[in-house]
């Protein structure tokens, strides 16, 4: 089932490897915590195996139950105990699976190397449990019972009938043997991959020695290299590193062409270097097995099989939709880097532009056409400051309150900050924040939750959400001063947060973020478009230093420039979207050179040199285990909702109380307990237009 599946990629990795009694471990009994929340200061690496043994004992109780159950399947005695079961493992997975992304040190991945093969395994004995499958399938085909089930109560079903058959249920004997196999090894791969990924961004370091080098550099961006020399035990010269946070400013303001150039081919080549933790080999053997995958589940392709559970349907939909967007994009990109040449030859530099020339120059070219440095707005966007604005748009759109709460165990003592939300004073959810970058921590932003919202026998459970992000560091002299980029990020992420907060579903294999993955970025897009309108900076955009308001020549001046540099922004993400799904739609790997092809498939595009695909091949965590294989594309289908629901909001005023009660009533608290574009055509009316994305974008 869904939930089965998607548990199992968070608890893949979960085990520990050494031994603890169960009286002193927090994971045997619930979490006897403020709202039940993961007791973090206690839980050891040493609890995780005996927590993950008493766990899938528990589970594997629970399945044979099921299965054993001398009454007549029904949609109570087997879908939803179905639903219910392995409640501790989700505990223990849950935990482990998150921590892992944020403080996966060695131990931590070493153990997950070892184990996962064990926890890919236990997911498979239920997905190929045939007398599972059984009661599944009688229930399903059972209209007495079907005909008297709500919309909730069947598309729980739908799923769960649906996920089963889709993971190879009634298969024969020795396809389900193979499958056990693809599925093992296809785990541990992706597991390869997200290692050698950090350890990539890891050890590249671009030292700096001699202060003429920081020459364009702001300030602020040279304390925080110092910052992290300092870290890396190099104090007295600068650091910069692939986290974007550190990579961006550089590539910006830097007057050194050969040392932008030296940053960003060591961020465009991790993975790509001929060396242990090169990808390449990787990449190849996932796409053969998932490709072999797909065929014994009766898909000509992986993408076949992948889009036939979303919104796109299949491939040749979702082509058309990115090159509808790619035409025009491609125009505009192409106007922009005409202008930086232009602008590059004026100061002298008659050498065509590279691609690690694009920051710099579009950042001239801004200046240039609306007076406007990006430094110039980071004072406005303090972190804390930011994090109000947030807060504040989610309770004048939904009513929820935020109060900081500091008696509550948190996933990293040090960089970790706790809410309750609440809601008229009823609690709502705990929501953790988690803003920079660590050694141990995989790089990108990203919502997840510890705990998903239910209410099933009258037992309401409310979720444990979580934002990871990577953000601007604070340094010796200034607080974390956020970019417009990640002042963006946060909205969008806090946009998922919302998305799982406002669950009001009865069944956790429906709640929250259980929607089809290009329907996901619905919640987190739409959020978006409050982040720098004008009613909502003047709330939260305030100088760090004096306190004022950012001023309205400032917000004018950032409004006017809300669609420069988008032909690029769209451009470099088409490109990756197209690359996934090309690698996807194939057929054969066996001669597959990875360099080549993708060469080819954005030769085959058309696009630029001075642009590289945003995720290339072998960094492209997304694609290669981080659930969008094949759906990187989500993010711009989405898009076309997002932009088109924002309509709504603003034909009517961006806090109109009426739309968000409706985008809250039939979105955000429905998580996937109807079909999607249903559930947007009672919001909006009417099936999306794509003209609000390509005006958004000024593409049009």
């Amino acid at each position: 089932m869904k939930r089965i599946l998607i548990m199992a990629a968070s608890t893949a990795m979960l085990l520990g490897g050494f031994e603890g009694k169960s009286q002193d471990n927090p994971f045997f009994s619930e979490f006897k915590t403020p709202h039940q929340v993961p007791d973090f200061q206690k839980i050891k690496l040493e609890h995780y195996l005996p927590a993950y043994q008493e766990a899938i004992k528990q589970h594997d109780a629970e399945i044979t139950a099921i299965v054993n159950n001398k009454a007549k399947p029904t949609f109570e005695n087997t879908i939803v105990a179905l639903d219910n079961s392995g409640e501790m493992l989700g505990r223990v997975g849950g935990t482990f699976g998150n921590m892992m992304g944020t403080d996966g040190d060695k131990a931590m991945r070493d153990l997950a190397k070892q184990l996962t093969p064990l926890t890919s395994k236990h997911y498979d004995d239920i997905n190929f449990n045939e007398g599972l499958f059984k009661r599944v399938e009688a229930v399903y085909n059972n209209k007495k019972i079907t005909s008297k089930l709500n919309t909730e109560q069947k598309m729980l079903l739908e799923e769960t009938y649906k996920d089963f058959k889709r993971a190879g249920s009634g298969l024969p004997a020795d396809k389900v043997a193979r499958l056990r196999q693809i599925n093992g090894e296809l785990s541990m791969l992706s597991l390869k991959f997200g290692d050698n990924n950090l350890a990539e961004t890891n050890n590249f370091k671009l030292v700096l020695e001699n202060r003429n080098d920081l020459k364009g550099l702001p300030q602020s961006v040279v304390n925080a290299a110092a910052i992290d020399a300092k870290k890396a035990g190099l104090e007295g010269k600068w650091v910069f590193t692939l986290q974007k946070p550190s990579m961006i400013p550089f590539l910006q303001y830097s007057e050194k062409r050969d040392l932008r150039e030296r940053l960003y081919k060591g961020y465009l080549n991790r993975g790509n270097n001929y060396n242990e933790n090169d990808n390449k080999e990787v990449i190849k053997q996932i796409l053969t097995l998932s490709k072999e995958r797909a065929n014994i589940l009766g898909f000509e392709t992986t993408a076949d099989y992948i889009l036939d559970d979303r919104m796109a349907k299949n491939p040749d939909n979702v082509y058309k939709l990115l090159k509808q967007v790619w035409t025009p994009a491609l125009a505009v990109a192409k106007r922009e880097i005409a202008d930086m040449q232009e602008l590059a030859k004026s100061e002298g530099m008659n050498e065509p532009l590279q691609s690690w020339d694009w920051w710099y120059y579009s950042e001239k070219v801004r200046k240039a056409k609306y007076d406007l440095d990006e430094e110039q707005l980071r004072p406005y966007f303090k972190l804390e400051n930011v994090r109000e604005g947030i807060f504040y748009v989610a309770n004048k759109l939904y009513g929820l309150e935020f109060k900081k709460i500091t008696d509550i165990p948190v996933p990293n003592e040090e960089q970790t900050e706790a809410f309750e939300v609440t809601e008229k004073g009823k609690h709502v959810g705990i929501l953790y924040m988690d803003y920079h970058p660590r050694a141990t921590k995989r790089v990108g932003a990203w919502c997840t939750s510890f705990r998903r919202q239910s209410n099933v026998d009258g037992k309401y459970v409310t979720p444990v959400v979580s934002i990871v992000c990577n953000f601007s560091t604070p340094t010796a002299d200034a607080p974390a001063l956020l970019n417009a980029d990640e002042v963006e990020t946060l909205f969008h992420e806090f946009g998922h947060g919302l998305h799982n907060l406002l669950s009001n579903v009865h069944y956790k294999g429906l709640a929250a973020t259980q929607v089809p993955r290009d329907f996901v970025e619905l919640p987190s897009q739409i959020d978006e478009h409050w982040a720098f309108q004008p009613e909502v900076l003047k709330v939260y955009a305030k100088h760090y230093k004096t306190g004022e308001v950012i001023p309205a020549e400032l917000i004018a001046k950032l409004d006017k420039s809300g669609k420069f540099n988008q032909g690029f922004a769209t451009v470099e993400y088409i490109a990756a979207a197209i690359l996934d799904l090309d690698y996807y739609t194939q057929k054969d790997f066996s001669n597959l050179d990875i360099n080549a092809f993708e060469k080819q498939s954005m030769d085959n595009l058309g696009i630029i040199p001075q642009i590289a695909p945003r995720y290339r091949t072998t960094y492209f965590s997304h694609i290669w285990g981080g659930g969008y294989s094949a759906g990187y594309y989500s993010y711009m289908w989405a898009e076309v909702l997002d932009a088109d629901a924002f309509e709504a909001f603003a034909e009517k005023g961006i806090f109109d109380q009426a739309t968000a009660k409706s985008f809250r009533d039939n979105i955000l608290s429905k998580g996937g307990t109807d079909d999607a574009m249903t559930m947007y055509k009672r919001f909006r009316g009417a099936e999306p237009s794509i003209q609000p994305l390509l005006k958004n974008r000024g593409l049009n």
